[in-house]
């Protein structure tokens, strides 16, 4: 190797350790080129945003069940007992999630849809409760201000039969089971004004009184307006029987 080979070695390997030991003046500085002055009127970086909140599980169930719909009904009687459980199946469920959600379900949906939409008559004229009582029966007739009755039952409807009709105890049971009827009807709510009319003087007169003043009677009660006799009296008129005597 001749001398000047050797110096053209020395001064390449001199450079080359000498830009491997400088740094880069790119990655010597840990920061940007911009200016780190903030300006007075820049506004201050918003707070992160709080993570949204999961859906609740009963929101989710309630979503898909709207989502998902009710199933298709095919033609034909073999699958019919399937898909008819499954739509029972998925009313109940959504009925109880709605409940749970505190929203109007199937059950308010239909009592509210049920108004009443057939003319009663005049709004000043009342509902009327007849009772009709002699010594042989007694006769319990609710009708609506139009006078179509709504529910007329006698003590041979609930079971007594003969001279039993005719007692103070089937009378009680007779008002008795009329009001509850008509409780189960929902006429309690659908009751503005009440009118009793009484007829005649048998047991059963004395008999309704008492469960219209009862604990049977607490939800019409606070609805009667009046209370009016309708006993036939006679003036002249056609000539009585005569009064039965015995022995």
């Amino acid at each position: 190797m001749t001398p000047s080979t050797t110096r053209l070695l020395v001064k390449t390997t001199s450079k080359l350790s000498s830009l491997s030991i400088r740094p880069s003046p790119r990655c010597g500085r840990a920061f940007s080129q911009t200016c780190l002055r903030q300006q007075d009127d820049e506004k201050p970086p918003a707070p992160p945003k709080p993570p949204a909140s999961k859906p609740s599980i009963l929101a989710h169930l309630s979503t898909s069940l709207r989502s998902n719909g009710p199933p298709p009904r095919r033609s034909g009687s073999g699958n019919s007992g399937t898909y008819g459980m499954q739509d029972v199946k998925r009313v109940l469920a959504t009925g109880t999630i709605s409940r749970a959600m505190n929203r109007p379900h199937a059950d308010t949906i239909l009592d509210n849809s049920q108004e009443p939409t057939e003319d009663w008559g005049p709004k000043h004229e009342p509902f009327h409760f007849h009772i009709y009582s002699h010594k042989h029966n007694t006769h319990i007739t609710v009708t609506k201000p139009n006078r179509n009755a709504i529910l007329s039952m006698s003590a041979g409807n609930i079971g007594f039969r003969k001279t039993k009709r005719g007692t103070y105890d089937a009378a009680y049971q007779l008002c008795a089971y009329v009001i509850d009827k008509l409780n189960q009807g929902g006429w309690h709510r659908k009751i503005t004004a009440l009118e009793v009319v009484l007829r005649g003087f048998g047991p059963g007169r004395e008999a309704a009184t008492k469960v219209l003043l009862g604990n049977e009677g607490r939800l019409l009660r606070p609805f009667i307006k009046s209370v009016s006799d309708s006993t036939r009296l006679k003036f002249g008129g056609t000539r009585s029987p005569k009064p039965r005597r015995l022995g």
